[in-house]
C-alpha cells in the first residue's frame, strides 16, 4: 500500500467534513471560554496547551489526532472474541504449593483459561499442577532461574500423566529479563539454555520465549523505555536464534511477549498498538513477514498500592479494559491485594472476573482493534512507535557485537532510573495522584495480612517513599488549629488533614473558634502538643491569623505551619502547606518536628 493509499484507508470523514487544525481550536477554544478554563484574550492555540499532558518520555499526549494525518495501516490488533484469562500461580521457594494449586484449580473452574507459572528449581510440579489439565489449559512457565531443568519437570510431568502439552504452552525462556532484574545467571550458559529450550519446544509443538518487558518496568521503567527493551530483546533472541540454525520465521514463531498494562488507559492501548507495529517492522527486515505477535498484557505490579489496596481493584479493571482494546492476546489481572503478599481467595475471584465483565458484560472483545480510527489514539500510537524504535536503535548501539551474552545493561538501568526519580517527584508534588496512598489517605485502616510473596522483590513500587512513612506513622499528632466556624475552615482543614495523614501523621482539630485566646484553649487542651498547623479563610487570616500564631507560640508550639501560602498571615510561620509543595519533603520534617 502506497502512502496515498494508506493515509486515505482511515478517513472516517468525507471531503466535505474535513477541518482544520484552526477549526477544531476554535471550536474547543469556545467551549472552554464557557467553562472559564480559557479566557477572551486568550488564543485559541492556548486550547491544546490547557489539554495536553506531557508523559514521563516527554510525549505529548494530545486530546484527539487530526484528520488527514498518515497512521499506520500495517500491524492493527486482529483478536477479535475473548481474550485468554490468564491467572499467576507462584510456586516459588517459600509458598505453599499446595495452596498454590487450590488456588489454581479454582481460578480454572472460575473461567480462567492459562495458567502464568512462577516458578524455579525447588518448585514440586507434581503438587502445584496436581489435577491441571495441561492438555487443555496452556502454562506459560516463568523460571529466570534454572529454566531448562524447570521445563524437564515440566515434561516428566506430562510423560509421566501420559498427555501432552496445550499447543499455547510457553516454556518461558528470558535470560535478558532475569539479567536486567540482577539476578544470578551466567550470560554465555543461559543463552545456551534459550537454544536448548527453543530445540525443545519446537520439537514438542510449543512455544518457547517470553520477552518479559515487566522486567524493565517492574524497575520503574516509562512506556517507551519498555517497548525499546522489548525489541531490542526479541532481536536478541532472534539473533541467537537464527546463528543456531532456527529460520528467522520458526524462530519468530517461539517468541511471545509481554507487557504491563496500567491504568493509565490511553498509553497503555497505544503501547500495545505500537509494539506490534515495531515487531512487525523487525520482521519485516528479517525475512519473517506474516509472523503475528502474540502479546500478554499484565496488570502493572509498581501501580499497586498496599494501603488501600482495594483501590487496586479499580486500577486493575482500568488496565485490563486497556489491555482487551489494545489488542493483547492474554491478559492477567493481578489480585487487588497482590501487593500485601500472596493474595487469597477473595482478591484472585475479583481478579479473573474483571475479565469477564469486560468481555461478557461490557463487550469489549467483540471486535479487533476497538480503537482503531479514533485520531487521538492513533496519534499517540504513531509517536510511541516512533520514540520506542529510537529506544530499541540506542539499545542496539550499547549493545553492538553482543550477541550470546556481555550485553551492558547500565546505561539502560542509569535511564530507567532517572524516569523513576522523575515519576516519584511528580509524586511528591501530587500531579501524579495515588489514591488511598498520597491523596485521601486513612490511617484507620486495617490492612490485609498475606504471607510474604517474593515475587514482590526487586519491584519498584509506585509512591514507596508514602508507604514507608505509613509504615512507621507518626507517635504525635498535629494540632489543626481551625479558625472560625466550620463552614469558614472546612476546606483548607480539609485539605491539611489529608496531606498530613499521607505521611502516617494524625490531627486534633480544635474545631469552631472564635479567637484567639479561644484557640489557645483548646490547644492546651489538647496536650500541647509541638506542632501546629493553622486552617482558616483567607478572611480569617487577615483578621486574627498573627494573633492566634502568637497566641499558640506562647502556649508552647514550636513548629507553626499554615494551611495556604506564608505570606497569608503577617507573622512569621515555621512552614506552609499548599497546592504545589513537595509532599514528601514537606511530611519528612514535619514528622522530625513531632519526634
Amino acid at each position: 500500500m502506497n502512502d496515498a493509499a494508506r493515509a486515505d484507508s482511515l478517513r472516517l470523514a468525507q471531503p466535505a467534513d474535513a477541518h482544520s487544525q484552526a477549526e477544531w481550536e476554535a471550536a474547543t477554544a469556545a467551549v472552554l471560554r464557557k467553562s472559564g478554563r480559557l479566557t477572551a484574550d486568550d488564543a485559541d492555540a492556548l486550547v491544546w496547551d490547557k489539554l495536553t499532558r506531557t508523559s514521563l518520555d516527554g510525549l505529548r499526549i494530545a486530546p484527539l489526532g487530526l484528520p488527514g494525518e498518515s497512521y499506520a495501516d500495517e500491524a492493527r490488533p486482529t483478536r477479535s472474541g475473548a481474550w485468554d484469562i490468564r491467572s499467576l500461580v507462584s510456586g516459588l521457594s517459600g509458598v505453599d504449593a499446595k495452596a498454590a494449586n487450590e488456588a489454581a484449580l479454582v481460578d480454572l473452574d472460575g473461567g480462567v483459561s492459562s495458567l502464568w507459572v512462577a516458578a524455579d528449581e525447588t518448585t514440586d510440579l507434581n503438587v502445584l499442577l496436581d489435577k491441571v489439565l495441561l492438555d487443555l489449559a496452556p502454562i506459560v512457565l516463568d523460571a529466570p532461574i534454572g529454566a531448562v531443568k524447570v521445563a524437564q519437570n515440566l515434561l516428566a510431568l506430562i510423560a509421566e500423566r501420559g498427555t501432552g502439552l496445550h499447543a499455547a504452552t510457553n516454556l518461558g525462556a528470558d535470560p535478558m529479563g532475569a539479567l536486567l532484574r540482577d539476578l544470578p545467571l551466567a550470560p554465555d550458559e543461559a543463552f545456551a539454555e534459550l537454544v536448548d529450550l527453543a530445540r525443545l519446544a519446537q520439537g514438542i509443538g510449543v512455544r518457547a520465549i517470553v520477552v518479559d518487558a515487566t522486567a524493565a518496568h517492574d524497575l520503574g521503567a516509562s512506556d517507551v523505555q519498555e517497548l525499546g527493551w522489548s525489541i531490542a530483546v526479541g532481536v536478541a533472541y532472534l539473533r541467537a536464534l537464527t546463528e543456531a540454525g532456527f529460520s528467522p520465521a520458526i524462530a519468530a514463531n517461539l517468541i511471545e511477549f509481554r507487557y504491563a498494562a496500567t491504568d493509565e488507559q490511553f498509553p497503555t492501548i497505544a503501547k500495545l498498538r505500537a509494539a506490534r507495529q515495531l515487531w512487525a517492522r523487525v520482521l519485516e527486515l528479517s525475512g519473517a513477514e506474516g509472523v503475528e505477535m502474540r502479546i500478554h498484557a499484565a496488570s502493572s505490579r509498581p501501580m499497586l498500592s498496599k494501603y488501600d489496596p482495594y483501590v487496586n481493584m479499580l486500577r486493575g479493571t482500568v488496565a485490563a479494559f486497556a489491555a482487551g482494546v489494545g489488542g493483547a492476546d492474554a491478559v492477567t489481572v493481578l489480585p487487588f491485594d497482590s501487593a500485601n503478599g500472596v493474595p487469597d481467595g477473595f482478591g484472585r475471584r475479583i481478579a479473573r472476573n474483571v475479565s469477564h465483565l469486560l468481555i461478557d458484560e461490557s463487550h469489549v472483545a467483540a471486535v479487533a482493534d476497538p480503537a482503531g480510527g479514533s485520531y487521538a489514539v492513533e496519534k499517540l500510537t504513531a509517536d510511541m512507535a516512533e520514540a520506542g524504535w529510537e529506544a530499541f536503535i540506542q539499545l542496539e548501539e550499547e549493545w553492538t557485537g553482543a550477541t550470546t551474552g556481555g550485553h551492558d545493561f547500565s546505561p539502560f538501568r542509569d535511564r530507567i532510573a532517572a524516569v523513576s526519580a522523575e515519576r516519584e517527584k511528580a509524586i511528591a508534588r501530587r500531579k501524579r495522584p495515588i489514591t488511598g496512598l498520597t491523596e485521601f489517605p486513612n490511617l484507620a485502616e486495617t490492612l490485609p495480612e498475606r504471607p510474604v510473596d517474593p515475587l514482590n522483590e526487586r519491584v519498584v513500587r509506585y509512591g514507596a517513599s508514602f508507604e514507608a512513612l505509613r509504615d512507621t506513622p507518626a507517635t504525635a499528632k498535629v494540632f489543626l488549629a481551625t479558625l472560625g466556624t466550620v463552614a469558614q475552615h472546612t476546606a483548607r482543614a480539609t485539605f491539611a488533614t489529608n496531606l498530613l495523614a499521607a505521611g502516617g501523621i494524625g490531627v486534633d482539630v480544635a474545631g469552631a473558634t472564635a479567637d484567639a485566646e479561644e484557640l489557645a484553649g483548646k490547644y492546651r487542651a489538647a496536650g500541647a502538643p509541638p506542632v501546629v498547623c493553622l486552617a482558616g479563610s483567607d478572611k480569617a487570616y487577615a483578621a486574627w491569623g498573627s494573633d492566634a500564631i502568637a497566641a499558640l507560640r506562647e502556649a508552647g508550639a514550636t513548629h507553626v505551619i499554615i494551611a495556604g501560602k506564608p505570606d497569608a498571615v503577617d507573622a512569621e510561620v515555621d512552614d506552609a502547606a499548599s497546592l504545589g509543595v513537595d509532599a514528601l519533603a514537606f511530611l519528612t520534617a514535619t514528622r522530625e518536628k513531632l519526634s
